[in-house]
């Protein structure tokens, strides 16, 4: 059995080779999956999930995952998300390999943005606005670069301005053109693309600013309490999700509804149905596309399956 500490995770997944096997992966079925969260007994913020996922003939995994928010405010600091992830054999339940949680799903999620922004933003966009400047926003400027290697620039907008600033340099030492800033409004008017990865309980990116041609990355409201985007934002876009079976559960799509804003049939596609071929994509330059990054074990177990590749 293998194991791979976060540093060989990082290194053993490439943005362009993960986005390219999440993509292969969504040529195939959707593989069986399970979702168990558990909160802190003592009636803390902090949860404990639990997700595993077996595909077809093919390989089982299990992710054991905490989410503490305040981790953030220790000293020194540590993700707020953390854990293993275990792939299994299939056939015999052998172990495979274990590998470090926090890496895992820094990966799989900032991947599955990137797939969703390689298949439904413009070809020609320069500008990408990360909101929230958590351990997974320098991932995810660096997920959608890769994806979409006509970006230029990236903004990091946060509520403390100060962890923005951190992110913005932590990409510029990385040779990316980053800057941090204070205007959230202005900068989500100006931009490409959108992309919020934050545990917001309120909405944030407004619809109405939005310029025709956007693409809107929707990834941390993972709750049906949590917000990042309004509903001008869900009506004015045509909206996406990477799984249909996980749409339910997020607090953007699942608020909407409940306002009256949109229905359930608003949801075009899934990344099953795009990169199948099944459904359009973006149909227009004009056009606001919308995806909702709502995770999965089925994606933890593609980017498990994609680390095993490397082992040769």
């Amino acid at each position: 059995m293998h194991v791979f500490d976060a540093a060989a995770v990082h290194a053993a997944l490439p943005w362009p080779f993960l986005i390219e096997a999440l993509r292969k992966a969504h040529l195939g079925p959707m593989p069986g999956s399970e979702v168990v969260v558990q909160s802190d007994p003592a009636g803390g913020e902090a949860q404990f999930v639990t997700l595993p996922g077996w595909a077809p003939g093919g390989p089982i995994v299990v992710k054991m995952v905490g989410v503490f928010p305040q981790n953030a405010g220790l000293k020194p600091p540590q993700p707020a998300v953390q854990g293993l992830v275990a792939l299994f054999d299939g056939k015999t339940g052998g172990p495979l390999l274990i590998a470090d949680g926090a890496a895992m799903t820094a990966r799989k999620t900032a991947a599955d943005s990137a797939l969703g922004a390689a298949i439904l933003a413009r070809q020609d966009v320069e500008d990408l606005l990360i909101v929230g400047a958590g351990a997974l926003a320098p991932h995810f400027a660096e997920a959608h670069l890769a994806a979409r290697p006509s970006l230029r620039r990236v903004t990091i907008w946060n509520r403390t301005s100060a962890r923005a600033e951190a992110v913005a340099s932590h990409l510029r030492k990385k040779g990316i053109d980053a800057v941090a800033s204070d205007d959230l409004d202005g900068a989500a008017a100006r931009t490409d693309v959108v992309s919020c990865v934050t545990m917001s309980d309120t909405a944030l990116v407004k619809g109405a600013l939005l310029r025709p041609g956007t693409h809107v990355d929707l990834v941390g409201a993972y709750l049906p309490t949590l917000r990042e985007a309004d509903d001008a934002a869900l009506t004015r876009g045509t909206i996406f999700v990477d799984s249909r079976n996980n749409m339910q559960g997020g607090g953007d799509l699942s608020q909407a509804v409940a306002s009256g804003a949109i229905t359930w049939d608003a949801v075009n596609a899934d990344l099953f149905e795009l990169v199948q071929g099944k459904s359009k994509g973006r149909t227009s330059a004009e056009q606001i596309t919308v995806f909702k990054n709502n995770g999965g074990a089925h994606l933890d177990l593609f980017t498990a399956s994609a680390l095993s590749q490397t082992l040769g």
